[in-house]
């Protein structure tokens, strides 16, 4: 959110304006509202990743007070497709928000499986709206359009409003051979031009990239060529809901003749939704986890989860050797058929470093031609411009250098760019577009099902304690606060078990409780933050750390 916008000011009745609350000036965590006349429109909901700057956090949501307070004007939740930077965070949020949701066929199947996981399926109305359906929500006249993109059933939404016509891309690209589902579709956009465009919300993620960001037909002959010529065992990770992709790895496996079987539970996820809305047809049931290990190397591939060299996946385990169904080693085969997502980089290279020490060839994008973005490149970004003929144009999705190339790319074909980050509220209509105001956003760390602030007490001793370390103190005192025995001290992160440095730390401790006037040894609260203190202090003169400090007192 912009600080020096002035405070929020009431809701406007009488007018158009959209207010993202993630996605816009970052990548992931997709949460945008329109309001029309006072009521209000979701569209998408995702997580993002903590990455380095974040490392006390696996995952992220964005923070969904503002909208929350709002719920009884929340018409509904639309989802533009099953990307977890778009959906993933619908399970964690919607018991904030109560509202209908509504997606296509694919995105539905998705989201039963996530909400019923989370207990909320009996709860959660689901409408599954036909594709290129068209519904009305409120003063919100909804259409789907079909867009290509790294998974089923992508879709675009215009939204018509007694203000003017809105487009919405979600994520997209040109690919005229997308392998799942049809080509963008182009007349669809053209028709939608014709009619007359206020504004056009469009991906900015390859607003740097110049060309065109390439066909999923060119990476299944690549994978297939890959694949024929490799001995070992196989494994390829891959976006779990790239249908696409995971057919045509296990294509490439089945003409390589390996059997194919699926690590990690998004995947098999996936695989059941797909084959739900009738996708993966002609393919063969893949090969149970448990019973990998027993085909022969040669004849076997894996597709497995931690592309993003998330922690937990399967490939992380893999890496670490402590999956309970598999190992792979010299001579074996791991192929990188995804990009890194920003901020992921250095856990990504950290697991193709480990699976490097194992012995195994590992094969990037870098160096093959084995993947393709879901995103569009700058000659797609221009084509749809040229179909939509926008009045003005509002980037999304993609870091402020993103932003701010797609905004001069779209200047440059004749759409009005109007720049905005989360928490601006961006009035449309009526009038020339403008930000108007501020609302308050900001993140929200997933925690073993909790939603943790990230400037919060728990997250904030995490982050010290991560880069400071935690020292844990317990002593014995009698009545009169003279220490009984020898102080224990504990430093994980700090020192290796009982070692003279902390020997020396329960020395100074017992020396500086005896020294305290008598009054003050006799109070516990007292006498515990006088511990803290020397204890932080000791530490501080030897390592020039701020350690979180703990003290267990026991008064006999």
């Amino acid at each position: 959110m912009n600080d020096f916008l002035p405070a929020a000011l009431p809701d406007a009745a009488d007018d158009l304006a959209f207010i993202p609350l993630g996605g816009t000036g970052e990548i992931g965590m997709n949460l945008n509202v329109y309001r029309c006349d006072g009521r209000l429109l979701a569209v998408d909901c995702g997580i993002g990743f903590g990455g380095p700057e974040h490392p006390e956090v696996e995952v992220m949501v964005p923070d969904p007070a503002w909208l929350a307070e709002r719920r009884e004007r929340l018409e509904g939740l639309v989802i533009t497709h099953a990307h977890e930077d778009h959906v993933g965070a619908v399970a964690h949020l919607w018991p904030q928000f109560r509202c209908p949701i509504y997606a296509g066929p694919f995105v539905s199947a998705v989201l039963r499986r996530k909400l019923g996981e989370a207990g909320l399926l009996g709860e959660a109305k689901i409408h599954t709206i036909p594709l290129g359906g068209r519904f009305r929500l409120g003063p919100f006249d909804l259409e789907f359009l079909r867009v290509a993109h790294s998974v089923p059933e992508a879709q675009a939404l215009a939204i018509r409003t007694r203000h003017g016509l809105v487009v919405h891309t979600g994520d997209w690209k040109l690919d005229p051979d997308p392998l799942i589902g049809g080509p963008t579709d182009e007349a669809a956009f053209a028709r939608l031009g014709e009619e007359g465009v206020l504004a056009m919300v469009c991906d900015s993620t390859n607003a740097l990239v110049e060309g065109h960001s390439g066909s999923e037909a060119e990476v299944r002959r690549n994978l297939t060529a890959i694949i024929r010529g490799l001995r070992g065992r196989v494994a390829v990770t891959c976006f779990a809901t790239n249908v696409a992709r995971v057919e045509s790895i296990a294509r490439a496996a089945e003409a390589a003749g390996r059997q194919v079987s699926l690590f990690g539970r998004s995947l098999r996820n996936a695989e059941a939704a797909a084959r739900e809305c009738g996708y993966l047809t002609g393919l063969p049931e893949f090969v149970a986890e448990e019973a990998a290990g027993f085909i022969p190397d040669d004849n076997l591939l894996i597709i497995c989860t931690g592309s993003q060299g998330e922690p937990r996946s399967a490939l992380a385990k893999i890496a670490a050797d402590t999956h309970p169904s598999i190992a792979l080693g010299e001579g074996d085969t791991v192929i990188f058929s995804s990009r890194m997502i920003p901020g992921n980089e250095r856990g990504i290279l950290l697991l193709q470093d480990q699976l490097a020490r194992r012995g195994c060839r590992v094969m990037t994008a870098d160096d093959h031609m084995v993947h393709v973005s879901g995103h569009p490149a700058r000659d797609e970004l221009k084509r749809l411009y040229q179909l939509v003929k926008p009045k003005y144009a509002v980037p999304v999705h993609g870091e402020w250098r993103h932003l701010s190339e797609h905004a001069a790319l779209a200047k440059s074909l004749q759409a009005t760019p109007v720049l905005v980050e989360d928490g601006d509220v961006l009035r449309l209509a009526p009038g020339r577009p403008e930000v108007v105001e501020g609302v308050p956003t900001g993140r929200l760390a997933v925690d073993n099902g909790r939603l943790l602030p990230l400037s919060g007490g728990v997250l904030a001793a995490r982050k010290r304690m991560l880069f400071n370390g935690v020292v844990m103190a317990s002593f014995a005192v009698d009545a009169g606060g003279r220490v009984i025995g020898q102080p224990q001290i504990s430093a994980p992160g700090l020192f290796d078990g009982e070692t003279p440095e902390s020997a020396q730390l329960a020395a100074d401790l017992a020396r500086a409780v005896g020294e305290l006037p008598s009054a003050l040894r006799r109070e516990d609260d007292a006498l515990r933050e006088a511990a803290r203190s020397v204890l932080r202090k000791a530490v501080g003169r030897r390592l020039r750390k701020r350690p979180n400090v703990e003290v267990h007192l026991l008064r006999i």
